[in-house]
């Protein structure tokens, strides 16, 4: 025989050799273990809790006046002055902005071209738009009485509460400017 061929058959007897002695069957502390654990009492599982139903809540204070701002009727009060009665121009062709609420717009910018400043509005979906002094926007007829290089001032013309009208001043800054 060559070396080739004895090397695998001395390979081939002691793997033999091996599993024979694997196999002699004493496992005795594994059986006993597995007993043992058959014959232990089976524990009972608690059932699971009941969760009550998530109640939603409506938040239906979000059209009322916010409590930092002043109210209506004092406001009437104070510019009961004896100007002539307010009220906005119906009859006015109303300008793309007027759709928006006020609260939706961001000032991003001021261009000056000449002697007119031109201020730049987000629309809060995305559109960006140049308006300038005199222009008009948000449903409450504000009508943009100044700019300069950090605010955009609008006076607004809102009900009173009493069927009339008073205006309101509104400011809208840039981010960033205090």
């Amino acid at each position: 025989m060559d070396t080739g061929t004895l090397f695998r058959a001395t390979t081939v007897v002691l793997a033999l050799g091996i599993l024979v002695g694997c196999g002699d069957g004493r496992h005795e502390d594994l059986h006993l273990f597995m007993d043992g654990a058959r014959n232990q009492p089976v524990g009972e599982i608690e059932p699971l809790p009941t969760f009550r139903p998530y109640q939603t809540f409506r938040y239906s204070a979000i059209a009322m006046r916010s409590p930092f701002d002043m109210p209506l009727s004092a406001i009437a009060k104070e510019d009961s002055s004896g100007k002539l009665a307010i009220e906005p121009d119906e009859s006015r062709k109303k300008e793309y902005l007027e759709g928006f609420n006020f609260s939706s717009f961001t000032l991003v910018g001021v261009l000056d071209q000449g002697d007119t400043s031109w201020s730049l509005v987000d629309d809060g979906e995305g559109g960006v738009h140049r308006i300038t002094i005199g222009n008009y926007l948000g449903k409450n007829h504000g009508q943009i009485t100044g700019v300069s290089n950090t605010r955009m001032e609008v006076l607004e013309i809102v009900p009173d509460g009493k069927g009339g009208w008073i205006e309101r001043p509104r400011t809208l800054a840039m981010k960033g400017s205090n």
